[in-house]
């Protein structure tokens, strides 16, 4: 059986890698990774409109990996849309790295209920295969961990490389042109971050884990020895 202490850290540690996969699949589940406001570039230039009554003409965007919305302003009021991201809109974009980000994260997601399984094993007893223990540990937790990490940077760079706001505001526009003025990364891509950060927290709990404190001993404890020491 393993000690008080190393039961309290994997106790954590389970908790924590369940916190992840909730994060995670939360995460995927919300059309919140990014906002933005779109101006209607054509709406604009049709009036010759100045930058008072650009106004008229700015509209907002959020969208995540399956889905959102957005609001149109191309001077006649705004007009209210949603749109889903599969199976039409992902061939307009780089169909491979949206993919991709959606592929790293279920991964991420399997290898953080393998990391649960792991730690609540450790909590209960001592494996005897390495694999199992704290090695094991550290192994899916690090793969949760990078995978994670693999999607934040990919979408990342969906969006500042290959213009992903842009697209998604221009799909399906054949009269109005859709010009990016300001976009920001919201609190579902700042969960992803904040699941791949609870991944490295398990590692430091597993390294600490490893360490061999040394045993403080009771003045009751130390008053048996001498009385032995004495008897022999």
């Amino acid at each position: 059986m393993p000690g008080c202490f190393k039961k309290t850290l994997f106790s954590l540690a389970s908790l924590i890698s369940f916190a992840s996969f909730i994060l995670i699949v939360v995460a995927m589940g919300t059309p919140k990774w990014m906002t933005g406001k779109i101006l209607c570039k054509t709406g604009a230039e049709l009036v010759n409109a100045t930058d008072p009554e650009l106004v008229k003409f700015i509209g907002e965007i959020y969208y995540g990996l399956f889905r959102g919305g957005k609001i149109r302003q191309c001077g006649l009021g705004g007009r209210r849309s949603k749109f889903t991201i599969f199976p039409y809109m992902v061939k307009k974009l780089n169909t491979g790295l949206h993919v991709m980000i959606v592929m790293f994260l279920c991964v991420a997601i399997f290898f953080s209920l393998v990391s649960f399984g792991f730690c609540i094993l450790n909590a209960i007893k001592v494996p005897y295969r390495a694999i199992k223990g704290p090695a094991g540990v550290c192994l899916w937790n690090f793969l949760a961990g990078g995978f994670i990490v693999l999607a934040v940077t990919s979408f990342m760079a969906a969006v500042k490389l290959h213009r992903l706001t842009e697209r998604i505001a221009n799909f399906r526009e054949n009269v109005f042109q859709f010009v990016i003025l300001e976009e920001q990364f919201e609190h579902c891509f700042w969960l992803c971050v904040a699941s791949a950060t609870a991944h490295a927290v398990n590692l430091l709990l597993v390294a600490i884990s490893g360490i061999n404190f040394p045993k403080i001993k009771t003045k009751t404890e130390e008053a048996n020895v001498t009385a032995e020491d004495i008897m022999y």
